[in-house]
């Protein structure tokens, strides 16, 4: 299967230490970096580690990616069936509605592995794969959160709803607040695209649908930022 590129020293050791990974075609580091991770990993594979400068790496990879003096060049993570994300119901899943950027997805997934969500329900398509940018914005995260994909998340919705989730979409346009929203039942937050919002269908499968509360009076949040907020209020104590 071909693979893609991961850079950047969080992205690159949480890679090498899933072991669901356990087909990497290419590690390439430079002399110091290749240092640590021998110390830190005993595989087999890490002998045909190859070592180059920093100008050999950058031109292994896409202009301007922040190596940080590794990169692996990885078969894509497989995503796990929804029903087993979704067993037991408990605690907070996200959704991703036409979440194309990579960098915005990328830091969602920092935010759900952060705040400890069980995981992330992206679409087959209009999702951008789990590697590159992506990769580095998420430090890691790709690769300590599972992931399921949908191809009709209406569809994936009334699975989760079956399986005891209570869905609820944010939209700045919603009337009720999402901390008047939240009822400590297993929740799946489910958000939308930055310029077209949660599309219809989905949004009328969602149990509520709820706004962030912004006193500031500013009109909407990136959808990297609003997904950090919504998982801090579905995830603190006491919720």
């Amino acid at each position: 299967m071909e693979g893609g590129w991961i850079w950047g020293w969080h992205a690159v050791r949480a890679a090498l230490a899933n072991p669901v990974r356990t087909e990497l075609q290419r590690l390439v580091a430079t002399k110091e970096r290749g240092a640590e991770l021998q110390r830190q990993f005993g595989r087999e594979w890490l002998a045909r580690l190859e070592e180059a400068d920093n100008g050999r790496l950058a031109q292994l990879l896409p202009p301007g990616a922040a190596h940080g003096g590794v990169a692996l060049l990885a078969p894509p993570l497989e995503p796990v069936d929804l029903d087993a994300l979704a067993a037991p119901a408990q605690g907070v899943l996200l959704m991703l509605d036409h979440v194309t950027d990579p960098q915005n997805v990328g830091a969602i997934f920092r935010s759900a592995a952060a705040f400890g969500a069980r995981g992330l329900v992206l679409q087959e398509r209009h999702a951008p794969p789990l590697t590159g940018a992506l990769a580095k914005a998420a430090a890691g995260a790709v690769d300590m959160l599972p992931h399921a994909r949908a191809v009709n998340l209406s569809r994936a919705l009334e699975q989760l709803a079956d399986a005891g989730w209570r869905a609820v979409g944010l939209a700045g346009e919603a009337g009720e607040t999402l901390g008047a929203v939240l009822d400590g039942k297993p929740t799946v937050l489910v958000l939308g695209s930055e310029g077209e919002g949660l599309r219809r269908l989905v949004a009328e499968h969602c149990d509520a649908l709820a706004r962030i509360a912004m006193p500031g009076g500013f009109e909407s949040l990136n959808v990297s930022a609003a997904a950090a907020v919504a998982l801090y209020e579905a995830t603190r104590p006491g919720r």
